[in-house]
């Protein structure tokens, strides 16, 4: 499957992606303000399956989960970083969030279609370049595919329980 890629900057916080003033509403709501002091129109314009490219430290700031349900709600299907907070890239998993640590993900740009191979930590850019990423363990690409931790519990008990 071929992903549209949204560039955005370094240092993308948590109260840029789901910003303080929105947080007593819910999610759905929340994520239509997503970015929006830095891409006013992103919320709006994003596809799902559309993929965000960020520059190094994405997700720093405080731990809220609706950082991560914002781009689940918006169906980002990935958001591929140099470095991602510690709390942010663990949330992304238990949301069903893929998060993809790629060293060289500023040669990826935007508007361009790419492919990812989260099993062999590869992906793969329409122009030919394919670039490495961190290895992500097996179990948490599971939860992703199963739309996160909650999902993959009630998917695993349901099945012991029938």
């Amino acid at each position: 499957m071929r992903h549209k890629v949204w560039r955005v900057g370094a240092n993308i916080d948590t109260d840029a992606l789901a910003p303080g003033a929105y947080m007593k509403l819910e999610i759905k709501e929340i994520a239509r303000h997503c970015l929006e002091n830095r891409y006013p129109d992103l919320a709006a314009c994003v596809q799902k399956g559309d993929v965000l490219v960020a520059g190094p430290n994405f997700g720093i700031g405080s731990s809220r989960e609706q950082a991560v349900g914002v781009l689940v709600e918006l169906g980002i299907g990935a958001v591929i970083a140099p470095s991602f907070s510690g709390l942010y890239f663990r949330n992304a998993f238990n949301l069903g969030l893929l998060a993809i640590v790629c060293p060289d993900a500023e040669q990826i740009a935007e508007g361009s279609l790419i492919e990812i191979d989260a099993r062999n930590s590869c992906i793969r850019i329409e122009s030919g370049i394919s670039l490495e990423c961190q290895k992500i363990p097996d179990f948490l690409i599971e939860m992703a595919s199963a739309g996160g931790l909650l999902n993959q519990l009630e998917r695993k008990y349901s099945v012991q329980n029938s």
